[in-house]
C-alpha cells in the first residue's frame, strides 16, 4: 500500500498526519483558514511533503487514500449562511417544523439554560414559513394511496416558490417512508419544469431517500439539514478535490462519518459529516485501548476551540446518542455519542457581572484569527492559552513548533485589564483561576457522561488529545481522581490519526413495525418474510454502494441492529441482532434474548417486561469492509533516568505556589525514562504538563503514562 493522508479540520487548527509506504510519518498542524478550508489543508500537505524531502506532487502521487473530517457543516449552521430552501409536505402539515414537539425548546439547551425556562425559545426553522407548501395528496399508515397527488395544484405552487428565489427543495410527505411514490413524482415534476440544462435547476432532497424512518418531525429535520449543508459541503470538497488532482492525486477522498465509519465523498450525505472529528478520535481511542489492554477508556480532546469527549465501555464504542441533536435540531440518525463544550486553548475568560462578578471561561472562543491575545494578531480578550503562558507552563518561543512566537506582555495585559483589575487580584492569581475553572468545566462534563451512565470515572483510563489536552490533563484528570493518563506521540493530531484506524462503513436505516413477541402470551413472530424483506432491502442498497466505491460486496461484513421496545413503553432501545435473517422460532428467541440482555444492562433487569410484548420499530444495517491492519511500534527500554532529556528549568506558578520546574524535550526522552512532577515536556505541537502529585513514565510504545502518586497503576 502507498502513502496515506489523514486530515481533521478543527475550528482553530487543521491537523494532518501523513504515513509513507516506508513507515515514516509526519504530523503537521496549521491554523484553520475559515474563509476557504482547502487553503489550510493544502498548507499542511506542503509542510508534510517538505519534512519528507518531497515536492507536493511527489507526495500526492505516492498517496493511496485521503481520509478527511471537517467542520464545514458546523460552520454553515453557526453562521446560518446556507441556501434558501423550500419545504414540500402534505397539506395540513405545513407547520410541522414550528409545532415540532412540545418541549423542542429543550432539545439543545444546557442544564444551566434550563434554569431560566422563561427566556428559552423553540429553534427557529431553517425554512421560512412562506416557503412551506402543502400538496394535496395522502398516503395512509399502511403505505396505501388514499388521495392521489394533485399535480396541477403543485405545479402552480412550484412556480411561486421559484419566483421567490428558492435554491433547493426538501420533500417530506406524511408516510412517504412507507410508500415514496408521491415524493418521487414531485421530483419528476420539478426536474421536468426545471431540467439540469436550465439555470433554474436546483437540488431536490427526498425524505424517503435521506431517512426512510417514522416520526415526521425528525425525518423532516434530518432531510432539511442535509439540504441546507449540501451546497457548502459540495463547494468545499469539490474545490479541495480539484486542488489535489491538479497536484497529482488520482484517487477519491474518504469522508469520516458520525456513525463511526467512513465512505467516499460522493456517497456521503452532508448531514453524516457533522461531528466527524470527535468520532474519529473515539474510534482511534478504542483501537489504542484494545492494544494497550484497557477496555474502559475516556478520550478527551482539548483543542483550540472545544473540548470533545467520548467514553468507551468494555472496549465498545457502540453507544449512540439517545436524542441526537445537530445544532438546535432533533434528528433521527445513528450518531455515536460524544460531547463537546466550549473549553479549548482559545476559550475566552470573562467576568460575568450579571451574577456578581463571577469569573467564567468559554464557551466563546478566539479561534485562530485573531486568536489569543498572546498571538499578537489583534486579539484583546484573555484566553486559556494566555493564562497558561502567564503561569509559565508554555515557552513563548517554542509554541506551535516555534512557528508562532507568543508575546507574554500582551497576555498579561489582557488578563490584567479584563480579569485581574475588575476582581482586585494579581495577574498570576487571575491566570490560576482561569486554569482551575476550565479544568473544572472539563472534569464536570466527564463526570456527567460517566456517572449518568452508571460508571465511576476512577475505573477508566484517560487518553488526552489535542494541542491543549496534554497541557491540562493532570488538571481535569486530577479533579476526577483518575489514576492513569495516556499522552500518545500522535496526541496533537489524534483525531486525524484516529481516522486511519477506521474501516469503510455504511449505515442504512428503515422503519418497519413488527411484533417480535405478542403481548400477553408472548407468541414469537411468525411473519419472517416481512423481517427478512426489510433486511434484504438494506443489504441490496449496501452492496450497490460498496460496488460503486470499488469494493467487493462479498468481502464485506454485514451486521444488524434493531430499535425495539417492550409494549406499553414509549422509548425504543437499540440492540444488536445475533442473526441477519429469521429462519425459525429459535432465531426469534435469540433476537429477544439479546435485546433483553442489553436492555437489562442499561436499565436494570427489573425493567425487563416481556409480558407487554416486544415491538421492532427500526432496522439498522451496518456494512463494513475489513479495518486497516496496524500495530503499535515497540522500542527497547532505556533506564529510568531522564536527565539526558532535560533542557533546563523555569519558574512555574503552580496552584500551591511557585517552583523551579524541570523542562524536558520530547525528542530526547527515551522509553523507560520517568520523573516525578512537577515537570514539563515540550513537543513540537503540544506541551505536556505534569503537576505536583503525578509522575510520568515513557513506555515501550513512546506513550507518556502519567500516574497519580500513591495510586496503584491500573
Amino acid at each position: 500500500m502507498g502513502a496515506t493522508m489523514d486530515v481533521d479540520i478543527g475550528g482553530t487548527f487543521t491537523d494532518c498526519l501523513v504515513t509513507l509506504d516506508d513507515g515514516r510519518t509526519a504530523a503537521v498542524k496549521t491554523p484553520t483558514t475559515k474563509h476557504r478550508l482547502a487553503l489550510g489543508f493544502m498548507k499542511t500537505v506542503q509542510q508534510a511533503a517538505s519534512e519528507f524531502g518531497l515536492t507536493v506532487e511527489e507526495l500526492l502521487r505516492r498517496t493511496d487514500i485521503v481520509r478527511y473530517s471537517t467542520t464545514v457543516a458546523m460552520n454553515t449552521l453557526i453562521q446560518r449562511n446556507g441556501p434558501r430552501l423550500a419545504l414540500i409536505t402534505t397539506a395540513g402539515h405545513e407547520d410541522v417544523l414550528r409545532i415540532a414537539r412540545a418541549a423542542s425548546w429543550a432539545d439543545s439547551t444546557t442544564p444551566q439554560d434550563l434554569r431560566n425556562v422563561a427566556q428559552i425559545d423553540k429553534p427557529v426553522p431553517l425554512v421560512d414559513r412562506s416557503l412551506v407548501v402543502g400538496v394535496r395528496e395522502r398516503i395512509d399508515c399502511f403505505g396505501r394511496v388514499v388521495q392521489p397527488l394533485d399535480e396541477e395544484h403543485f405545479l402552480a405552487r412550484l412556480r411561486e416558490l421559484v419566483d421567490q428565489g428558492v435554491r433547493g427543495f426538501v420533500v417530506s410527505l406524511l408516510y412517504g417512508y412507507l410508500n415514496p411514490v408521491h415524493e418521487r413524482r414531485i421530483r419528476e415534476l420539478i426536474e421536468t419544469e426545471y431540467p439540469e440544462a436550465y439555470l433554474g435547476a436546483v437540488p431536490i432532497m427526498l425524505a424517503s431517500e435521506v431517512l426512510p424512518k417514522r416520526w415526521e418531525y425528525t425525518r423532516t429535520n434530518t432531510t432539511l439539514l442535509n439540504a441546507y449543508l449540501h451546497q457548502a459541503m459540495w463547494e468545499e470538497l469539490a474545490g479541495m478535490n480539484d486542488d489535489l488532482r491538479a497536484r497529482g492525486y488520482e484517487r477519491g477522498i474518504m469522508m469520516v462519518h458520525n456513525t463511526g465509519g467512513m465512505a467516499e465523498v460522493y456517497r456521503t450525505a452532508a448531514v453524516e459529516t457533522f461531528n466527524g472529528g470527535p468520532v474519529a478520535g473515539l474510534i482511534g481511542g478504542a483501537a489504542i485501548g484494545r492494544r494497550l489492554g484497557h477496555k474502559n477508556v475516556i478520550v478527551a480532546d482539548m483543542g483550540g476551540t472545544s473540548f470533545d469527549l467520548g467514553v468507551i465501555v468494555d472496549g465498545s464504542t457502540r453507544t449512540y446518542e439517545f436524542r441526537p441533536v445537530i445544532d438546535q435540531f432533533w434528528v433521527d440518525m445513528t450518531i455515536l455519542q460524544t460531547r463537546s463544550i466550549g473549553a479549548g486553548g482559545g476559550s475566552i475568560a470573562w467576568v460575568n457581572t450579571a451574577v456578581g462578578n463571577r469569573l467564567e471561561v468559554g464557551p466563546r472562543g478566539a479561534g485562530s484569527l485573531p486568536g489569543p491575545a498572546a498571538y499578537g494578531l489583534g486579539g484583546r480578550e484573555p484566553t486559556v492559552t494566555d493564562a497558561d503562558l502567564v503561569l509559565g507552563l508554555i515557552d513563548p518561543d517554542k509554541y506551535f513548533g516555534g512557528n508562532l512566537r507568543l508575546q507574554p506582555r500582551l497576555a498579561e495585559e489582557a488578563i490584567r485589564t479584563h480579569i485581574a483589575d475588575p476582581l482586585g487580584i494579581s495577574v498570576v492569581e487571575a491566570a490560576r483561576r482561569i486554569r482551575r475553572i476550565v479544568d473544572g468545566n472539563m472534569a464536570n462534563v466527564i463526570a456527567r457522561e460517566t456517572l449518568l451512565r452508571g460508571y465511576d470515572p476512577k475505573d477508566f483510563v484517560l487518553m488526552a488529545f489535542g494541542g491543549a489536552g496534554p497541557t491540562h490533563c493532570t488538571g481535569f484528570g486530577g479533579h476526577l481522581g483518575i489514576s492513569r493518563i495516556y499522552v500518545l506521540p500522535t496526541s496533537p493530531v489524534f483525531c486525524a490519526w484516529g481516522s486511519s484506524t477506521m474501516p469503510v462503513v455504511h449505515i442504512y436505516e428503515l422503519s418497519r413495525r413488527l411484533e417480535l413477541l405478542s403481548p400477553g402470551d408472548q407468541r414469537p413472530l411468525t411473519d419472517h418474510a416481512a423481517f427478512n424483506e426489510a433486511v434484504d432491502t438494506l443489504i441490496a442498497q449496501a452492496r450497490r454502494d460498496l460496488r460503486g466505491e470499488g469494493y467487493d460486496p462479498d468481502e464485506a461484513s454485514f451486521s444488524l441492529e434493531l430499535d425495539m421496545k417492550f409494549g406499553g413503553q414509549f422509548h425504543v432501545h437499540r440492540a444488536s441482532s445475533p442473526v441477519l435473517h429469521l429462519t425459525g422460532e429459535a432465531d426469534v428467541r435469540a433476537v429477544y434474548e439479546r435485546f433483553a440482555a442489553e436492555y437489562a444492562e442499561v436499565f436494570s433487569p427489573f425493567n425487563v417486561f416481556p409480558q407487554g410484548g416486544v415491538e421492532i420499530h427500526n432496522f439498522v444495517l451496518r456494512a463494513q469492509t475489513a479495518p486497516p491492519e496496524w500495530e503499535l511500534p515497540v522500542h527497547p527500554l532505556d533506564g529510568p533516568d531522564p536527565s539526558a532529556a532535560q533542557t533546563g528549568t523555569r519558574t512555574v506558578h503552580w496552584a500551591d505556589g511557585d517552583a523551579e520546574t524541570p523542562v524536558y524535550s520530547q525528542e530526547l526522552l527515551k522509553p523507560g525514562n520517568r520523573f516525578r512532577g512537577p515537570g514539563i515536556v515540550e513537543a513540537p505541537y503540544t506541551t505536556v504538563v505534569v503537576e505536583p502529585g503525578f509522575s510520568l513514565e515513557v513506555d515501550e510504545h513512546l506513550n507518556y503514562v502519567i500516574t497519580a502518586d500513591g495510586k496503584e497503576q491500573a
